[in-house]
Parts: structure tokens; C-alpha cells; sequence
């Protein structure tokens, strides 16, 4: 891709999207003037290329005001996430739906359509399903998150097929290991299970050790997103959503992994203690799926659970 001029980011304030900017500043699209960083605090990175726009997406006449003509690439990663949205439905409709149509809406009054990348999750996939899920598998949520995603989904391909964005969906697995404190992502626990043992705080696994779980790292993550915004549209022949490359481990494995890099003092710390409400939920998530497109597309994978934890340990917090 040649010189980037302006990017908008969503959620931009966040993990993800903290790290999807870090990576823009530093050149990965290009020459970058500014950024956009939307989200409802403000990005904390210094850097006088960095416009934060405080605000949510669900307020159209936000939207409006920070979607410009001089925004060539639109990453939207704002969500209220699993957990919240299964406990507040109208807040997770309000941003996960609306929000994602009052952005699209805004590209639309644009005078040519602009590349979106959007976010979306495995978790539009339910109901009974093959120990490996492929890409044609039906589109079946089970909870209030993966139905809003997949109606955003949706409206993406109609806003591409009528020429009014560029549009591109990933359909993201659990990102771990997540720096920070849990957020409400019923799948937080993936990460706090790695997370907290290594800085010496006992951590809880609600699921059983057994339970298959699609995972990738910030960083292979991050990589993808930036490879969709480049990815000529042309190559998805009209399918415009990605389920992107994952590894498929279970919590023991994880734990094991944790061991092999931090001793068995640290692997102590986690205790299985099952929650029914997370169970019912989670367990029912694919644990694995067949990534043969996405890398045929050119969208990269870990190489194994061992180095997603290292990455976490070397990574400065």
C-alpha cells in the first residue's frame, strides 16, 4: 500500500487498538499524518499525529462529525463485548448494530468508498457444528454478541456490494494473552489465567480443563488487521468475511505452557472452578477451524501455544 494519510480507528483507546495504532504510527500501512483515534476515553499515545475524538458511535451526529473526506482507511474495532452484551442487550445493539450503521452511513456520504476493516468474532458460529469448522459453515449465533456481529457483518457486505465502502470483515478468535485488568469478555479469563499467575496473583479457570479454545497473539492479530486494510477486495470474490488463523488449545494446555516458561509455581496459582453461566456459553464456542483460506489470502497464524505466552513475558507493561 503507498502513503496513508489519515486513518480512523474505533475502539482506539483500547488494547487492540492501541497496539493497531502504535503499529501505524510506526509505518506498517505507509506514511501516516493522522490518526483518528475514537473511542469514549481518550488515547493515551504521545504522538502529535494522534487526533483523539472522544465520544461513542452509537451518537450518529459523532460519527458524522469525525468521518471526514480526508479518511482513507476506517479499522473498527469499538464493541461492548460478550459479557456486557449478554447482560445489557440494548447497550450492546446500540453500539455492536447501530453504531457499526451510523459509521457506514457517514463513509457513505463520502465522495468514493473508503477501505473498512472491520471487527467481528468466531462467535457468530452455534449450534452443533464439525470438530473443525469450516469457513461455509451457517452463520448461527447463540448469544446477544455474535448476533449483533453477524448483522454487522451483513450490513458491511450490502454497504460493499452497493459501492459505498470497501469493506472486509475479520472474524477475530480470543486474543490472549491481553495485558491489563479482565474486561468483560466472557473469554477474559483465557488470558487471566496467564496473565495473573505471572504477576503473582491466583487466577480462576471457569471452564474445564478440556474445553477447545481458538486463540491468537496481540501481535499475529495486529498483523492481520493491518494485511486486511492492504488485501486487494478483488481476492475475497464476494465473500467479504475472514475467519483468521488461530491455534486450537485448551486451558490445560495453556497451563502447561505456562510451566515449560514460568515453573510450577506459577502454573499453582490457577484453580478450576467451573461457573455454570460462563460454561454455558463458552463450551459452546468452536475450538477449532479451517484457516486454509485466510492463509491462502495471505493472513498469518501463531506457531504454537509456547510462544504466545513468551511474547506476553517479553513484552514491556
Amino acid at each position: 500500500m503507498t502513503a496513508v494519510m489519515r486513518v480512523l480507528v474505533t475502539g482506539a483507546a483500547g488494547f487492540l487498538g492501541s497496539r493497531l495504532c502504535e503499529s501505524l504510527l510506526a509505518g506498517a500501512l505507509g506514511r501516516v499524518s493522522t490518526i483518528v483515534a475514537v473511542d469514549t476515553s481518550a488515547c493515551r499515545l504521545a504522538d502529535p499525529r494522534v487526533e483523539s475524538r472522544i465520544g461513542t458511535i452509537a451518537d450518529a451526529d459523532f460519527v458524522g462529525a469525525v468521518v471526514d473526506d480526508g479518511v482513507d482507511i476506517v479499522f473498527h474495532l469499538a464493541a461492548v463485548l460478550s459479557g456486557q452484551s449478554e447482560a445489557e442487550f440494548d447497550a450492546g445493539m446500540r453500539v455492536n448494530v447501530d453504531g457499526t450503521r451510523n459509521l457506514l452511513e457517514a463513509c457513505r456520504r463520502l465522495p468514493r468508498p473508503r477501505r473498512f476493516v472491520f471487527t467481528s468474532t468466531v462467535a457468530v458460529y452455534g449450534g452443533p457444528l464439525p470438530d473443525v469448522v469450516p469457513e461455509d459453515a451457517p452463520v448461527r449465533p447463540e448469544t446477544s454478541y455474535g448476533s449483533a456481529k453477524a448483522v454487522a457483518e451483513v450490513l458491511l457486505t450490502e454497504y460493499s456490494r452497493r459501492g459505498f465502502v470497501d469493506g472486509i470483515a475479520c472474524r477475530l478468535p480470543t486474543v490472549a494473552v491481553r495485558p491489563g485488568a479482565p474486561n468483560s469478555a466472557l473469554s477474559s479469563f483465557v488470558s487471566g489465567i496467564i496473565r495473573e499467575p505471572l504477576a503473582g496473583i491466583e487466577s480462576v479457570c471457569p471452564v474445564p480443563l478440556d474445553t477447545p479454545l481458538w486463540i491468537c497473539s496481540p501481535d499475529v492479530l495486529t498483523r492481520n488487521l493491518l494485511h486486511a486494510a492492504r488485501l486487494p477486495t478483488s481476492e475475497l470474490n464476494g465473500r467479504r468475511t475472514v475467519n483468521l488463523p488461530g491455534i486450537s488449545v485448551t486451558p490445560a494446555d495453556m497451563l502447561d505452557s505456562l510451566e515449560r516458561c514460568a515453573g510450577p509455581a506459577a502454573r499453582a496459582r490457577v484453580r478450576c472452578e467451573p461457573d455454570p453461566a460462563v460454561m454455558r456459553i463458552v463450551c459452546g464456542w468452536p475450538g477449532a477451524f479451517d484457516a486454509s483460506r485466510a492463509l491462502q489470502l495471505g493472513f498469518v497464524a501463531d506457531t504454537d501455544v509456547d510462544s504466545i505466552v513468551r511474547q506476553f513475558i517479553a513484552r514491556p507493561r
